[in-house]
């Protein structure tokens, strides 16, 4: 038998449907759920507005969600949206999306995900004991046991996916029932094991600290405009759902796409809907928006709800209930971290065997992984996570990313044009009016982020824009040619 890894291994399709809807789901609730409620309520300043956020956000995710999953059933290829738009719009916008995903936003979340495994282990030890442990002190950069932590996270879990992908989706499936019941045990034992106020929801924030936020988007402040705020308020429940596009990455990997992944793409951005506001009444019912809003940016709502928990504030029972939610936490990022490092080493994949980008990240070990994709990605992600930098990066790629997630949506409206006979085992629930309403949305999103955040938009196109001098060289090395292999290792 032949050990070699080969450029001529198609990928396995491993993933049943509960591993395909662990991808999502596992890349989808992460920190932001436990996190946002703060933010967002000083931006909009009611538990109504909040929840309203909440499932506006929600229902444009599935608006694209119900898209996604007509193009991705239609080619079930790895790559995803890369393959979307390379043959909707050629390979210069695939190669300008697969370019952000592969160097910032990809690495930028599994930095940020290993670092907030790390930044909770040094949560639950007590006395910022990782935090004070300089392991490596520069001129230009101190070297923390935090920053360590997430590397070696990094490391283990992009190792863990160097084997089966059926082994990764085993794994993901673990990871996500741990942050489902995780939400449970937050948003269900708000209910159960403290005392609560409806009251809580016709109040609106009075005086809260609202650390760290803008005063055009704070409500109650001066300057503050409500449209400004509202934006600001999705822009928190958008990332709160930003991953549930992550599916199309793999779909190559899953068995029975035209039946899986359209089940598994909606389903779980229903599934997360619920969730999400379940916990955030839980939220609102126990603490009023004006303490919500003074949490501190070193705490989280979830935590200071969780206190209250068998006892209350210094019991022995609350002091379980704390660190069984900073546990779930710290695991909960690990799901994150696994499923991005599953989903994102795909993008170079896709982009080497259609010749643009390093030929090598393209082979297949014999197991039918990506793995110099896979270690590709894992050394840039371990880059961003010691260099500390990576949530100024994430920042400025928001903005990029919505541009890409409107051209993907857009591509059904070509390829409905182009391909009006294809074999489709899903068609988007709505179309027209649903693609076109998420297009709307999305523009308003962009546009309002331009005026309210100029800085990180024109970074984030920026960014963008610096691939183009890449584009070319590759594509002149390769005679400009437009040959290739799609994401199952065939010609196109």
């Amino acid at each position: 038998m032949d050990l070699k890894a080969t450029e001529n291994q198609h990928v396995i399709r491993g993933l049943g449907l509960v591993a395909a809807v662990s991808v999502i789901v596992g890349n989808v609730i992460g920190t932001g759920v436990f996190l946002k409620a703060r933010v967002m309520t000083c931006n909009v300043g009611s538990p109504e507005w909040v929840l309203v956020v909440w499932v506006v956000a929600g229902l444009l995710s599935l608006a694209g969600a119900l898209t996604y999953a007509e193009l991705t059933a239609m080619k079930p290829q790895t790559g995803g949206e890369y393959v979307f738009l390379r043959d909707a719009y050629g390979r210069l916008s695939s190669f300008l999306y697969g370019w952000m995903q592969m160097f910032i936003a990809k690495p930028g979340s599994q930095a940020a995900a290993g670092m907030a495994f790390a930044i909770g282990l040094n949560d639950f030890i007590g006395g910022n004991k990782l935090g004070e442990a300089v392991v490596i002190k520069t001129s230009f950069m101190d070297v923390t046991m935090i920053q360590l932590v997430a590397l070696m996270m990094i490391v283990i879990f992009t190792t863990l996916n160097a084997a089966t992908v059926m082994l990764s989706g085993q794994i993901a499936t673990v990871l996500t029932a741990v942050k489902i019941v995780l939400i449970l045990f937050v948003g269900l034992g708000a209910f159960i094991w403290v005392t609560g106020d409806v009251s809580h929801f016709s109040m609106v924030n009075n005086g809260g600290t609202c650390e760290g936020v803008a005063d055009s988007a704070r409500y109650g402040s001066a300057s503050y405009s409500f449209a400004a705020g509202f934006g600001a308020a999705m822009l928190g429940a958008l990332w709160g759902y930003d991953g549930w596009n992550n599916l199309t990455f793999v779909a190559g990997e899953v068995r029975e796409p035209g039946r899986n992944i359209p089940l598994a793409i909606i389903g779980s951005t229903v599934l997360i809907i619920v969730l999400y506001v379940v916990v955030h009444i839980g939220y609102f019912y126990v603490l009023d928006p004006t303490t919500i809003a003074s949490v501190p940016t070193s705490s989280s709502v979830a935590k200071v709800l969780v206190s209250g928990f068998f006892g209350g504030i210094g019991t022995f029972g609350a002091g379980i209930a704390v660190a069984f939610f900073t546990v779930g936490l710290m695991l909960s990022s690990l799901g994150t971290l696994h499923t991005s490092i599953l989903s994102g080493s795909r993008v170079p994949y896709a982009m080497a065997t259609d010749g643009l980008m390093l030929k090598k990240l393209g082979i297949l070990s014999i197991t039918g992984v990506p793995v110099r994709a896979l270690i590709f990605q894992g050394i840039l992600a371990a880059i961003l996570a010691l260099s500390g930098s990576f949530d100024t990066l994430t920042d400025y790629v928001i903005f990029g990313s919505w541009i890409f997630y409107a051209l993907v949506t857009s591509s059904i409206f070509v390829f409905r044009r182009k391909y009006p006979n294809a074999d489709r085992p899903y068609r988007a629930w709505g179309y027209p009016v649903i693609p076109v309403i998420f297009l709307l949305v999305a523009g308003w999103l962009l546009i309002n982020t331009l005026v309210t955040s100029p800085r990180q938009s024109f970074m984030g196109l920026g960014l963008i824009i610096l691939g183009l001098p890449v584009y070319y060289y590759l594509t002149h090395r390769a005679g400009a040619s437009g040959t290739g292999h799609d994401g199952n290792g065939e010609l196109r």
